[in-house]
């Protein structure tokens, strides 16, 4: 890795490099905020000689998905074979000025915002003790000039226009672009080191997903591949294609499909690092395989292990290893031994607690064991098998966020519940099952009904309403 390097950019080569699509904003900088103020302040300070901040730039081959435009501007594509400088810190700064510079006019919050407006007054001295920058002409004769056309316009046109003020023109353009910026560029560090930097400095802001870094890593304008979009389709296509949201499975975190890419790619490495390593190109051909393999273990969850909604899915990380398996088993449904051994494993990691801690490890070695299934072989559970009396269930206390619940929930799903008023079967939705006290959950745990027949009630679920509660186990879930 090599050491930063400090160097001075003046105003004129800061913007030629922009300009030039040398210099480009990551998609995971926040949007553009600063408003015409903050911009005239900036520039004012810049006249009067203070210092305004560091650039901190990223120069790399890695071609991220970036900002492409600022307003009615356009950014270019950076020159084929040239590295990119992208910037880390300074962005809300450097944009301004950008902004000041082309005259961009934007839309915010349904409000134009043009930066044409922002003018210098030319009755004052550069080094005048008031602020000579304004966010637009004042109403009275107060001769001024904007900075678009203080940087922008000839010198012949300014002279013609403003010939008992040029002189005064020619200060401001000189401060103004030959004005000395500190920039530190730091050269060919790998990505995730060049997010943590940027997680670091930038002290005001949120750190970075991995999510947020790889739909930077992956994109690729001439693929039409954008990891943001292509994840919110396959949550929610809105064309008519095949989604998850149809299955009732639209929470299915974004990490947790990184980790079936990387399960796929890498066979049991899904650690943070590991993905981060991921070749673009592969990983862009390996998305098609990967929610196909998705789509078949949601199919098969709901099908054949009565998951109807991800919000009775004990873990989010049983997704990995089962479209692991639908993928290797290259669209052929598991025979019936298969079925046994997935139904087995199943609810033996989800009535263990199994993903309560260390996942990416234990992914791997159950990724293992989907190569023993996929083979016509038992997995082997030694060492990790467990006993569950009926103590165990009795005493439980209900949790809609403990995997044990929900692995009882999913088992008694497995019996069809039906409605206690007039017997038909039951259509789970992950808002009904949102919170442990949803009426919903009477449909599983019939308090009233129970007391009615003379069992005993556990004090534990006391946090249920009364027509709505009985202990796991006791009931079969249905009328």
């Amino acid at each position: 890795m090599q050491q930063p390097k400090n160097r001075s950019e003046k105003y004129e080569d800061l913007f030629s490099d922009i300009d030039k699509g040398r210099i480009k904003i990551p998609q995971f900088q926040r949007d553009f905020v600063w408003g015409k103020a903050r911009s005239a302040k900036l520039i004012d300070s810049l006249i009067k000689g203070f210092p305004v901040g560091t650039f901190i730039l990223w120069k790399t081959q890695e071609r991220l998905r970036q900002i492409r435009s600022i307003g009615n501007v356009d950014l270019p594509d950076t020159p084929v074979g040239e590295p990119v400088n992208y910037i880390l810190d300074g962005q809300q700064r450097l944009t301004s000025l950008y902004a000041v510079r082309k005259g961009i006019i934007l839309t915010r919050e349904g409000k134009e915002i043009d930066y044409r407006d922002i003018c210098i007054r030319l009755d004052r001295e550069p080094d005048s003790d008031d602020e000579v920058v304004l966010t637009e002409a004042p109403a009275d004769e107060v001769p001024t000039i904007t900075v678009h056309e203080l940087l922008e316009a000839g010198i012949a046109k300014l002279v013609k226009k403003y010939p008992d003020h040029i002189d005064t023109i020619d200060a401001y353009q000189k401060r103004l672009k030959g004005y000395d910026f500190s920039t530190i560029v730091i050269d060919s560090y790998s990505i995730d080191i060049a997010c943590e930097v940027f997680t670091r400095i930038n002290t005001g802001g949120q750190e970075l997903t991995l999510f947020e870094i790889m739909v930077a890593k992956t994109y690729d304008h001439e693929r039409d591949f954008d990891l943001a979009r292509e994840y919110n389709t396959l949550l929610n296509s809105q064309n008519g294609d095949k989604d998850l949201a149809a299955a009732s499975y639209d929470l299915v975190p974004n990490v947790t499909v990184l980790q079936c890419v990387a399960a796929h790619l890498l066979k049991k490495e899904i650690r943070r690092r590991d993905i981060l390593k991921l070749d673009k190109g592969l990983f862009i051909d390996a998305w098609p395989t990967v929610t196909t393999g998705i789509f078949a273990a949601v199919d098969y969850l709901r099908s054949h292990l009565k998951v109807k909604v991800a919000r009775l899915l004990p873990y989010n990380a049983l997704l990995i290893p089962l479209t692991y398996f639908f993928i290797r088993n290259k669209g052929e449904m598991p025979t019936h031994e298969q079925h046994l051994c997935l139904r087995q494993y199943f609810f033996w990691a989800s009535l263990t607690n199994r993903f309560t801690s260390a996942v990416e490890t234990k992914i791997g070695e159950d990724l293992k064991r989907m190569e023993h299934i996929l083979n016509r072989e038992k997995p082997s559970y030694r060492g990790e098998t467990t006993k569950i009396s009926k103590e165990d269930l009795l005493w439980r206390r209900f949790s809609t966020g403990d995997a044990f619940c929900q692995a009882v929930l999913c088992l008694f799903c497995q019996s069809n519940p039906k409605s206690f008023k007039n017997n038909t079967e039951l259509t789970l939705d992950n808002s009904w099952l949102r919170q442990s006290n949803s009426r919903n959950y009477h449909h599983f745990f019939p308090r009233a009904h129970l007391k009615k027949q003379g069992w005993e009630i556990g004090s534990v679920l006391s946090g249920v309403p009364e027509e709505s509660a009985c202990q796991p186990g006791r009931n079969a879930g249905h009328a």
